[in-house]
């Protein structure tokens, strides 16, 4: 890959986060969005048209295109280890969406596949990407907010049934969120217990609502809350929330400090925080990929966040507080 060149990516999947993926590319000067394939062809024609890149008919044939040095894996979470496979054996950089797999084996494959080729392989853990994340950060890293005592990630985002039924549920879809932002922001926690509801759809099984509470490895508390069920219309809302609180100082993140009033994707509001982590994550791909940066987040982080969902399904299915250390 020339120093010079643009890196080029190719999309696997043409659902709704490839719109933001797109936005992304285009607005970063270092990349340039090649073409994509999507299992449902006439979708990936309407998006490969929208984006102004090229169709491919098979995932193979985008891999045997030399144009493309990078791959964003944007597929359903049980296909991602079976693509970013491919793309990896193709000699390809790889950008995969969260949740980055089913299991922490999968996820193990993964970076074992990316050390042996010698590739960068980055999760798309987005928010922390987010300069008021990583200022928050540096005040914990620093020690200007004292000693950590509490931590709260909180989502409260209604989603239609409709676009809900995508999901395999607000655990695995939202609460990944949640738990690679902890573990940015306080580290691995000690132990975890959780709950679940099911409260506003009728058609679908999974759960709209979940709440978890952790110990961290110092002893300080968090809780982290993700919903589909309601939006949260109060007069500071949860909408997307992260509060840091130590004894010396505290953080605040706010998905309601920068609002568009018009509907996104799935949202009925655009988060403008939500499309601006989505372009840093891929300006920070870019730069790793050429050996200028080192990633925000690993493989190894997303092992450890997995192993946080993992014991928020266990704590929920048995009823019990999981250790996880």
């Amino acid at each position: 890959m020339a120093a010079n060149k643009p890196l080029g990516i190719g999309f696997f999947g043409a659902g709704d986060v490839s719109d933001l993926h797109a936005a992304g590319v285009d607005r970063c000067r270092d990349t340039r969005l090649v073409g994509l394939w999507n299992r449902t062809a006439e979708t990936g024609r309407t998006k490969a048209e929208s984006f102004g890149c090229r169709t491919y008919d098979t995932p193979q044939e985008l891999l045997a295109d030399p144009a493309i040095d990078a791959v964003s894996v944007l597929t359903n979470l049980e296909s991602h280890l079976e693509y970013v496979t491919m793309a990896l054996e193709a000699g390809k950089h790889v950008l995969i969406e969260k949740p980055v797999g089913v299991t922490i084996a999968e996820i193990e494959s993964m970076k074992e596949l990316a050390q042996r080729q010698g590739l960068v392989c980055m999760p798309g853990h987005n928010f922390i990407h987010e300069e008021g994340i990583v200022r928050t950060k540096e005040l914990v890293d620093g020690g200007d907010l004292g000693k950590l005592v509490a931590v709260y990630v909180m989502y409260h985002i209604h989603h239609p049934e409709d676009v809900a039924a995508r999901y395999p549920g607000v655990i695995r879809q939202i609460l990944t969120h949640n738990s690679y932002m902890l573990l940015y922001l306080a580290g691995r926690p000690a132990r975890v217990s959780a709950m679940k509801s099911r409260l506003h759809y009728d058609e679908i099984p999974q759960e709209d609502i979940a709440t978890v509470n952790l110990t961290m490895q110092n002893g300080a508390l968090a809780h982290l809350c993700a919903s589909f069920a309601a939006d949260d219309h109060s007069a500071d809302p949860w909408t997307m929330m992260v509060k840091v609180i130590g004894t010396a100082g505290a953080a605040r993140y706010s998905y309601r400090d920068w609002v568009e009033i018009k509907p996104a994707v799935v949202h009925s509001q655009t988060y403008t925080a939500y499309r601006g982590s989505i372009i840093h994550e891929v300006e920070r791909f870019a730069q790793v990929c050429r050996g200028q940066a080192e990633p925000l987040s690993n493989l190894d982080d997303a092992i450890d966040a997995q192993r946080i969902i993992e014991g928020i399904e266990r704590s929920i299915d048995e009823g019990i507080t999981v250790d996880l250390s």
